[in-house]
């Protein structure tokens, strides 16, 4: 494996994965096909909608997650490239 993964991006992801609404915001898009509108993902949560957006933000910013205009409509769709290399990053530390 031992793919070089840049500390820029291991800084991005992780600090986006750092908030438990940012990971539930992933795990809802996944379990939902991948693609949801800003109002869909909205809806799942209890908190105010600039915080949801501030939210969408980071992982866009980290990424994680693209967003497409449709009409009036923001439509996230995961982009799980960045994850991934996250993660095979880590398991270089997996013991053989």
């Amino acid at each position: 494996m031992s793919r070089v993964v840049s500390s820029g991006v291991l800084d991005a992801v992780f600090g986006a994965l750092s908030h438990a609404s940012r990971r539930q915001i992933l795990v809802i898009l996944l379990a939902r096909g991948g693609r949801m509108s800003a109002g869909e993902i909205a809806d799942r949560f209890k908190h105010s909608w600039p915080t949801t957006t501030r939210h969408l933000g980071v992982l866009e910013k980290a990424n994680l997650l693209r967003v497409d205009r449709e009409g009036r409509q923001r439509i996230y769709s995961l982009r799980s490239e960045r994850v991934i290399r996250a993660a095979e990053w880590l398991l270089e530390f997996h013991e053989k």
